[in-house]
């Protein structure tokens, strides 16, 4: 099974599939000189999509976060275009965000869910069905932002967080840099998506 991961980063989700079992080729319009698999640096909303059995796209999210909000800027939303294109395919798609995402009947992963040390709330929308998890209670206190970490506390990777070593710990990341990090995903939430994937093909 071959996987096209777009907008793809240092390769959080993409390794999630691979640890599924699948092929992984990554596009990124900017270098990503570590990501692990076969990579082509292009626009993700030219790339041609055939020969694939599924599509990840992550979009960039920073028109949706808090902070960029709080701050008043501008930046593109790809979210509408990204979808229109995979759904032309016919090829089935994953599309992931944050919070506040217009992301169609969407499904939220958090780190908790997966025993691992961050919250890290992401958004699914799948052209497939995907079985929702029980959203653990946050009884972890989560570092502040730009503190150290500390034992027992959940990560907080964003911004200028402290603690790249033990941020890369928590996501299951032990590749990236700081600054990828704070914009990947852990590897446990598409490697869930791609289980599903497959479990749906099966049925």
């Amino acid at each position: 099974m071959r996987v096209l991961d777009l907008f793809c980063g240092a390769g959080g989700a993409a390794m999630g599939y691979y640890r599924a079992g699948f092929e992984v080729v990554g596009v990124d319009i900017a270098p990503q000189p570590r990501f692990p698999f076969e990579f082509h640096q292009a626009d993700a909303l030219t790339f041609p999509l055939d020969g694939f059995d599924l599509i990840h796209a992550s979009p960039p999210c920073q028109a949706y976060t808090l902070c960029q909000r709080i701050q008043n800027r501008e930046h593109p939303d790809l979210i509408e275009v990204t979808r229109e294109r995979l759904r032309a395919t016919g090829v089935p798609y994953v599309i992931e965000n944050v919070d506040g995402a217009p992301l169609i009947d969407p499904m939220t992963l958090c780190g908790h869910m997966f025993g691992l040390g961050v919250y890290r709330h992401r958004l699914f929308e799948t052209s497939f069905p995907v079985d929702e998890i029980a959203h653990p209670v946050h009884d972890k206190p989560q570092v502040k932002m730009g503190r150290p970490p500390k034992p027992g506390h959940m990560m907080h990777v964003v911004g200028n967080f402290a603690g790249v070593a033990a941020a890369r710990i928590a996501m299951e990341i032990p590749w990236m840099t700081r600054d990828e990090l704070r914009e990947s995903i852990p590897p446990a939430y598409t490697e869930y998506i791609a289980n599903c994937f497959m479990a749906a093909l099966a049925n």
